[in-house]
């Protein structure tokens, strides 16, 4: 049963990724000798876990025992990780099958997965076009029915983009939530694994399963603080500002989905987070301080292969690490050391994270008032492969996603509606740990009809 679901999931894998370059890696044997297992399970009796014959995939950057780690960058070209993530130990306890690794921005830098080291992935409702990022290997795999489920990493919105982007479900949960160990650490405040699904139901399972506390992790809850049902209708506060210089077929789109609530009786109202306008800076600021040290480690010494000796350690270094890194890796990290230098620490970094509280505050305080934010996931549709090379423009792409990295609160993207082979997201935005209203609502979105 499970062994012959998986062999038809592996075989479209092998037929059609060629085009499409979701995978860096797909463990065939492994894959299949789990299925064989869980059919054995089935014929003794035994009791299967929550995840019994899923299909999953895992975002390259999460670390799986005795697999490639390579975070799409030749530093790690031939890392093998030797320990699984937080969230493996949980899929594999619960009986997911895990059936590769996806692609990324090198090092989760970038914002449509054409940063890649190795190889660009491509859009599955058109491959002409961009996944979004950096979990675009993760959503895509997903959009192609390679597999019923992936894992992702979000920072500012590295699940939601792709998510949108696909036509697929993401969901960012609360900061917190879900364990980070094992996973590579892009800015470790803002960083968080989250699902990828077909279906909204399945977005909850998965999240079901990988959530709750872990000791290795001092940032983590227990699950008792997470509420993953709701019941009743969410008070909406739609965000001003998430509308401001989307592009006009975005708009048309969310209008659209307004009117159906209304008509389902739901209480919408209109509000303003005038600090939003700012989020860009605060994510980015903060984003390459955080960046530039975490990525200290790729030495050549400690990660990375030093395959030659200059005259000194620190020249050897530097020429690993400027034949290694990929552009958007080294303008973050060159960034990130500046605004952190003794000289500029509190005139840039420091103002940063005055600003980010005043943010997270006026977010608090809508919330407050209203169960959820709502607003498009992007403000544009996909864009064509090569289409943009300015890095500013990417930066400015993740404006409506940010927020919620930066409020540490949780944030689902839902498709609805279609504009020419594309399925744009809807944006939810809950309070800490109000999954279950930000699931609610991705719920009616899901089931919304559109002529």
């Amino acid at each position: 049963m499970y062994y012959e679901r998986v062999s038809k999931f592996l075989d479209k894998i092998e037929k059609e990724d060629t085009k499409i370059r979701a995978f860096i890696e797909i463990y065939y044997d492994d894959a299949l000798a789990k299925a064989k297992e869980l059919d054995k399970k089935v014929n003794e009796g035994k009791k299967l876990g929550k995840l019994a014959g899923k299909a999953i995939a895992i975002k390259n950057n999460i670390a799986i025992k005795g697999k490639l780690l390579s975070c799409a960058s030749k530093m790690l070209e031939n890392y093998i990780a030797p320990y699984n993530a937080h969230v493996i130990e949980k899929i594999n306890a619960e009986d997911g099958i895990i059936l590769g690794s996806t692609n990324l921005d090198e090092f989760a830098c970038g914002s449509d997965t054409t940063n890649s080291a190795f190889f660009q992935t491509r859009n599955p409702l058109n491959i002409e076009y961009v996944p979004g990022g950096t979990s675009g290997g993760s959503a895509a795999a997903v959009a192609a029915n390679f597999i019923d489920i992936a894992l992702g990493s979000d920072t500012g919105g590295s699940i939601r983009c792709p998510a949108s982007f696909c036509g697929v479900v993401g969901i960012k949960p609360t900061y917190g939530l879900v364990s980070r160990y094992g996973l590579s650490d892009t800015t470790m405040s803002l960083d968080q694994i989250g699902p990828i699904t077909q279906s909204v139901n399945d977005a909850k399972l998965m999240l079901s399963v990988i959530a709750g506390k872990d000791e290795r992790d001092q940032t983590t809850y227990r699950t008792q603080k997470m509420k993953l049902k709701y019941s009743g209708k969410p008070s909406i506060a739609i965000v001003k500002e998430f509308l401001d210089g989307a592009d006009e077929q975005i708009i048309k789109n969310f209008h659209l989905l307004i009117e159906k609530l209304n008509i389902g009786g739901y209480n919408i109202k209109e509000v303003s987070i005038p600090t939003i306008k700012y989020a860009i800076p605060i994510y980015y600021l903060t984003v390459f301080a955080e960046f530039s040290s975490a990525m200290q480690k790729y030495d050549g010494l400690r990660y990375g292969k030093i395959d030659y000796i200059l005259e000194n350690i620190n020249e050897s270094v530097n020429e690993l690490r400027g034949d290694k890194f990929g552009l958007e890796v080294k303008r973050r990290i060159l960034l990130g050391t500046y605004i952190t230098t003794q000289e500029y620490q509190k005139e840039w970094y420091g103002k940063t994270l005055s600003a980010r509280a005043v943010l997270k505050k006026e977010i608090e305080f809508v919330l407050s008032k209203y169960d959820v934010l709502l607003g498009p996931t992007m403000s544009t549709l996909p864009w064509k492969i090569g289409e943009k090379s300015n890095p500013l423009e990417m930066y400015l792409a993740d404006i409506l996603t940010v927020p919620a990295n930066l409020a540490g609160i949780p944030a689902g993207s839902v498709p609805f509606g279609k504009v020419g082979k594309f399925k744009p997201g809807i944006q939810i935005l809950g309070n800490r740990f109000g999954e279950g209203k930000v699931f609610a609502l991705m719920e009616e979105i899901e089931m919304l009809e559109v002529e």
